[in-house]
């Protein structure tokens, strides 16, 4: 099998250049990095499908001359979840540009202090109040009827 090297030299830029940009924070960078990894990659599917050959229907040539329409489902397929991801994503940013007037992603301020709880090697608060529990505490905790029943 021959693959042309410019194809292969074009899928991977592609794919080199849209990993760069989903690592950015901007969401719109992110959608067009995503754009351009997702082509990359159906480039690619398409350089190890082979060369073209007849329609895979059986009988109209011979079996050796016919193409494998398996890459072509696969890209396909991709095609269609790339869709969805990107409806996804610009939504995504529409709403984020709505609330904030940017479409940066922000630190997560819960990741800051699990981060930094793990650092100090320390256990949460949520933590310690499930382990703090003892079997006098839980004999000793109300019970609550729910509404409707007669006791």
């Amino acid at each position: 099998m021959n693959a042309n090297l410019t194809l292969i030299l074009v899928a991977s830029s592609l794919i080199g250049a849209g990993v760069y940009l989903i690592l950015e924070r901007s969401l719109t960078r992110v959608l067009i990095g995503l754009v351009m990894m997702s082509n990359g990659v159906n480039l690619l599917f398409m350089i190890a499908s082979g060369p073209a050959g007849n329609a895979p229907v059986i009988g109209s040539s011979d079996v050796e001359d016919m193409a494998d329409p398996l890459p072509q489902a696969l890209v396909l397929t991709a095609i269609v979840i790339t869709l969805g991801t990107i409806a996804f994503l610009l939504a995504m940013a529409h709403r984020s540009w709505q609330l904030n007037g940017n479409d940066d992603v922000q630190d997560d301020v819960e990741d800051a202090a699990i981060r930094r709880l793990a650092a100090a090697d320390e256990a949460s608060d949520s933590h310690d109040l499930s382990m703090g529990a003892t079997e006098e505490d839980a004999a000793t905790d109300e019970v609550y009827e729910e509404e409707g029943t007669t006791a």
